[in-house]
């Protein structure tokens, strides 16, 4: 079976052509061609994804997205190439993320989908972005020997979950966070910084440029948040919050710092908001803030995943979500086989822990062999994965 994947739940609008192969038990993958559109640049100068853009930039870049894919695949030749005026190029299956998400960008992916499935005859199925990341490692090139139960950790820029997987379709969430998720926490640091959108990266390197250089972290200590909560939940407001206390400590020596009130509850009330105290600190001073803060979210992520083995003990340990992109996080979650040499440890490549077409096909497929396709789709901003 070969399936057109379409994935336009934030800010890339991508389209992958997948040929896939077997039931439940043995399912097999390839993928034949795939593209991406990508518009971060689109969106920096508002410092994060406006909805009603991402949706007009979907609508103008779908078509070329897809036919630069069904290309890739050799599935079309002619260059003049026109979709809706052309005969189905082969494809079986078409699936489209219905969520979670931003849902006028949603709703871009589905309608297109809808009209391709209607023009070329086929089924279309609506697909969970989360169950496409858990999907991705069905990619990686170590995934011979998967078993169940597995856990998932899930990293990305809206969600931080873990999830019990006894089989493909019988999915548990066993933790989440409760505010932030750790791609906003990024985020809302870096901006605390003065570090550029998207500002996951920018802050992870410059973690890095301190590793390296051998800096000593001074009297900088923030929460590891909820690590003795009795349960698998996050929390990641408190540490953002600590980060903003400290930044605040520095350039408004005069305000209440997070050392004087001794407490990580609300942010003090003072004139300066959370953007532009970058401005104010030394690069050195960044990177120490930028390591620290890396160094606190990773121990965790690998404290609360830790927790979640030794609680289900899975045969199979499954990351993704596109956080999982930092070195340092993916470094440390891999270093947990030699605490569970039993266990296998999937993580996909980083081309595919991003938002991506390739995973939601296989997401896709998955969930067409459990239900068929031609569902009423519906956009859903918070569709939740055990849904």
């Amino acid at each position: 079976m070969i399936i057109l994947g379409i994935e336009t739940s934030c800010d890339e609008t991508a389209v992958s052509v997948v040929e896939a192969e077997g039931g439940l038990e043995d399912l097999r993958f390839k993928v034949l061609g795939s593209a991406v559109n990508s518009q971060i640049e689109m969106h920096r100068e508002f410092g994060g994804v406006v909805p009603n853009i991402a949706k007009r930039e979907h609508l103008k870049n779908l078509p070329l997205v897809l036919t630069e894919a069904l290309k890739e695949a050799g599935l079309i030749f002619n260059f003049q190439f026109s979709i809706f005026n052309s005969e189905n190029p082969r494809i079986d299956l078409i699936a489209v993320t219905v969520g979670p998400g931003l849902e006028p960008a949603l709703w871009a992916g589905i309608k297109f989908a809808e009209e391709l499935g209607h023009k070329w005859n086929i089924p279309v199925i609506g697909t969970n972005h989360m169950e496409g990341h858990i999907a991705s490692v069905l990619f990686s090139k170590t995934e011979a020997s998967f078993g169940f139960p597995a856990v998932a950790l899930l990293v990305s820029g809206g969600h931080t979950e873990l999830i019990y997987l006894n089989n493909w379709l019988e999915k548990e969430k066993i933790g989440h966070t409760l505010d932030d998720a750790v791609g906003e926490a990024f985020d809302k640091v870096a901006r605390m910084l003065g570090l550029p959108y998207p500002g996951g990266p920018e802050i992870s390197a410059l973690a890095e440029k301190a590793r390296n250089s051998n800096i000593e972290i001074r009297d900088i200590k923030f929460p590891r948040p909820m690590l003795h909560s009795g349960n698998l939940n996050f929390s990641f407001s408190g540490l953002k919050t600590a980060v903003l206390y400290y930044i605040r400590g520095i350039t408004h020596p005069k305000s209440l710092s997070y050392h004087k009130r001794g407490t990580f509850g609300e942010p003090p009330s003072l004139v300066v908001g959370e953007g532009g105290l970058g401005d104010e600190l030394s690069d050195l001073q960044k990177m120490e803030i930028a390591r620290e803060f890396e160094d606190a979210v990773i121990e965790t992520l690998l404290t609360k995943t830790k927790k979640a083995i030794d609680q289900y003990n899975p045969k199979t340990l499954i990351i993704g979500g596109g956080v999982i992109a930092n070195k340092a996080l993916r470094e440390n979650l891999l270093n947990l086989e030699k605490d569970y040499p039993e266990l296998k440890i999937l993580i996909p490549e980083k081309s595919l822990t991003t938002d991506n077409a390739t995973m939601i096909a296989a997401a896709g497929y998955i969930e067409y062999l459990r239900e068929g396709g031609n569902k009423e789709l519906k956009a859903q901003g918070n569709l939740d994965i055990s849904s």
